[in-house]
């Protein structure tokens, strides 16, 4: 008989064991359901993942904007983004696509100038990247002025590009406009470039919008080809407020040929790296960071560390740049791959709202545990109190005969009922409660048969 009992008694353990599990599950489930919402809005709504790929609208196949895009493409593909570059007409074409919404456009190289009129609060800037200096090449020698060009064959670029618009507003201050005596030719970069040297056209204005650094200064070795010097630059940077002066010292091009033969003056819009407003903050980190990579080290118009730079220009500079220039990547993206510190970051946003809720939850689920299984023992009291009751009033033996049959169903149902062995005490006070209630209905029966 006692091997028996010993036989029997793992198996009843494991039942009610059974059991507590399936209620602890079954406690848990809301908060785990709960947790599992409230990431889910965190992670999409608040803190999204940045995305696998961006668009940036460059510039020309042959201008500086497109080596600079060229190069950021390179820098952010080792972290895992990909950069899809965009060839372009230049500025303007780059700042139509980031205000329009239908473009898949995310970043643009924007030159300085551009904006006027347009707005622009649905876009950012992630700061200064560089210098595009104003060339005006041109044949001959003594152009000393935008005026002097009035009557001849000028390249003012291509439309769309920020070089033209540029070059319409300058000429115009100087009275030269679009319908006049000046031939104004949609021509820019090394299309210019040519027609300048088989002399279809007698002037040049270029900038790196639509041109490279490169083939301005092969235009200034050729014999008979000359650039202007802009004498009156600081006259042109107070009355256009996004013109900057630029100096160039005799031979800063080449040495030995003593290029440029005489100090140059320049005038030079900037180039901002603008973005739509919703630009992930990641991506503006990894964006800024090739920047610094790539239009950081010194050149000929700038100094180390220069660019790129917050300092305000014609958008406002977001919020993501400001912080990275101040104190730089955070820790986990210096110290983590890029797309695991990326985890990590939107991890800890969870954490705040999850502590704000699990310490609550943690005191509630044992309560609600409790009150899940006490709620199978206390279910069975209405019946039981009934019963009581039904006997009392009972006058005939066949009423008391369904009584019996009722407290019979109870006690059998009692005997499937399963409860973890924490909780046996309520479950045999609900057996003694039953054997009690049988006991008054037999009562009442023994009272009843005396009676008759």
């Amino acid at each position: 008989m006692k091997k028996n009992v010993r036989q029997h008694f793992p198996r009843v353990v494991r039942d009610h064991t059974h059991a507590m599990w399936r209620d602890l599950a079954v406690s848990f489930l809301p908060f785990v359901v709960l947790f599992a919402v409230l990431a889910w809005l965190v992670i999409w709504l608040v803190d999204p993942a940045p995305p696998h790929t961006i668009t940036i609208s460059a510039g020309p196949h042959d201008s500086s904007f497109m080596q600079y895009a060229q190069e950021y493409r390179k820098i952010l593909g080792r972290n895992g983004v990909t950069l899809n570059v965009l060839e372009s007409d230049g500025s303007v074409q780059n700042l139509n696509r980031l205000l329009d919404p239908k473009q898949r456009v995310d970043v643009a190289l924007v030159q300085g100038g551009v904006s006027a009129g347009r707005d622009t609060t649905s876009l950012m800037s992630l700061g200064t990247v560089s210098y595009v200096p104003l060339i005006v090449v041109y044949r001959g020698k003594g152009l000393s002025q935008l005026s002097d060009l009035e009557g001849k064959r000028v390249a003012i670029g291509r439309e769309g590009s920020g070089t033209r618009m540029l070059s319409l507003e300058l000429l115009g201050a100087n009275g030269i406009l679009p319908g006049g005596d000046t031939t104004l030719l949609p021509l820019d970069g090394l299309d210019a470039a040519k027609a300048l040297v088989s002399n279809q056209v007698d002037a040049a204005l270029l900038s790196g919008d639509s041109t490279t650094r490169a083939l301005i200064l092969r235009l200034l070795t050729i014999p008979g080809v000359s650039v202007m010097n802009f004498n009156e630059a600081d006259a042109y940077t107070r009355i256009f407020p996004y013109l900057d002066n630029l100096d160039l010292p005799i031979g800063l091009l080449d040495l030995r040929r003593r290029i440029p033969p005489e100090p140059l003056h320049l005038i030079s819009p900037t180039v901002e790296l603008v973005a739509r407003s919703n630009l992930h903050p990641a991506i503006s980190d990894l964006l800024i960071e090739a920047a610094q990579e790539v239009n950081g080290p010194a050149g000929l118009l700038q100094k180390a560390g220069q660019f790129p730079n917050s300092v305000a220009r014609e958008f406002r500079i977001s919020e993501d740049a400001t912080r990275y220039y101040k104190s730089g990547k955070s820790f986990l993206y210096r110290t983590l791959p890029f797309w695991l510190a990326t985890v990590v970051d939107r991890l800890l946003v969870l954490l705040l709202p999850i502590a704000v809720l699990l310490i609550p939850a943690l005191r509630l689920i044992p309560a609600l545990f409790t009150w899940r299984v006490r709620s199978r023992i206390y279910r069975y009291y209405g019946a039981l109190i009934a019963i009581e009751r039904d006997a009392m009033r009972s006058s005939s033996e066949e009423e008391r005969a369904k009584l019996v049959a009722e407290l019979d169903g109870i006690e059998a149902s009692l005997n499937t009922l399963r409860m973890p062995l924490a909780y046996a005490d309520g479950f045999y006070v609900l057996r003694e409660h039953v054997r009690f209630v049988r006991e008054r209905l037999e009562g009442v029966r023994e009272r009843a048969h005396a009676r008759q």
